[in-house]
């Protein structure tokens, strides 16, 4: 009996990109099953059966691999750049597999960045409902009160809805500002910036410093290296964890 899948998963797989990229491949028709176009969200294909192809190129399985970056401010975490600015990938160009950012950093931001053609786990570590915590430091304007960092903690409305920090912590102050230590597990664009924006705080300096259990640690600023086989599994684990507390839970 034919396996079937849908066809932005099986293409996530094969390390065409993550999900939401293998989704704009297909409405933009640069996906083929058989020699037809595709244009339709949510098409099933049995990938052992049917020849799948992108720009007529036809799929071949790539091995999975894995990569932690060091994102300098002024690198974009996006495969396709017309203006030619820096890339995030330009900075594992020794990998030879095509690899994509696991979630965001944008081009202000700084710090620990996921590299992989891994598009499953990708989606685990970065779809809002799976909840997986990140980790920020800021550098902000001003010195946030008590109340701000409670109202981080109560949440916040943006225009993408209600926002609300995990944990948050104040580190130390410097000069006029003061850094602060921000959990997260949702991830929507700037969102960090926005909440403190909206309390009156701008963000001078943002650093991711975790993903989950990986830790940015020394990995010097514009420097990568593998992702450790332990740290694979934790986060494979983790993936699985809240995976299956959101099913419990619908």
């Amino acid at each position: 009996m034919a396996v079937m899948e849908r066809l932005n998963k099986v293409l996530a797989h094969a390390g065409v990109g993550s999900r939401r990229r293998c989704d704009d491949l297909i409405l933009r028709g640069r996906v083929a099953v058989d020699g037809s176009v595709v244009r339709e969200l949510g098409v099933k294909v049995d990938p052992t059966t049917q020849e799948i192809a992108v720009d007529n190129e036809p799929l071949e399985g790539e091995r999975l691999v894995y990569w932690l970056v060091n994102k300098p401010r002024g690198y974009l975490c996006t495969n396709h750049d017309p203006a030619g600015r820096p890339r995030a990938i330009d900075l594992v160009q020794h990998v030879k597999q095509r690899v994509f950012p696991v979630g965001r950093l944008d081009e202000d931001s700084e710090g620990l960045l996921l590299l992989t053609n891994d598009g499953d786990l990708a989606n685990k570590l970065t779809h809002p409902r799976y909840g997986v915590e990140k980790t920020y430091l800021a550098q902000v304007a001003g010195k946030p009160s008590n109340d701000d960092l409670d109202q981080l903690l109560k949440g916040v409305w943006l225009g993408g809805g209600h926002v609300r920090a995990r944990r948050v912590k104040r580190l130390k102050a410097q000069g006029e500002s003061a850094w602060l230590q921000i959990v997260l597990s949702e991830g929507k664009n700037r969102e960090v910036r926005r909440m403190l924006a909206r309390l009156g705080h701008k963000v001078l300096r943002l650093r991711r410093t975790a993903i989950g259990p990986v830790r940015l640690d020394r990995l010097p600023s514009g420097k990568s290296r593998p992702v450790h086989r332990d740290e694979l599994e934790r986060l494979r684990r983790l993936a699985e964890r809240t995976q299956r507390r959101e099913t419990r839970s619908t």
